[in-house]
């Protein structure tokens, strides 16, 4: 299986989601998304969690508790 890493934004697409709807789950921003889909390096906690949530390791529900008890 191809990872989600190698096209972020194949991936998110094939998910039927937009970008803030994406992007907000791991504490990016839409415009953040956007210069990630564009070509930027994701920052490695950002990929750790895009490949954690790929791999169903994480879920929207963990990924909530993360950002409350991280402030963000």
């Amino acid at each position: 299986m191809r990872s989600p890493l190698s096209d972020v934004a194949a991936y998110r697409k094939a998910r039927g989601e937009n970008q803030t709807a994406f992007w907000s789950r791991f504490g990016v921003t839409q415009s953040g998304g956007s210069r990630y889909e564009s070509g930027r390096d994701l920052p490695a906690p950002v990929a750790i969690l895009v490949q954690a949530f790929a791999d169903g390791i994480l879920d929207d529900v963990a990924l909530a508790r993360l950002r409350k008890r991280s402030g963000t």
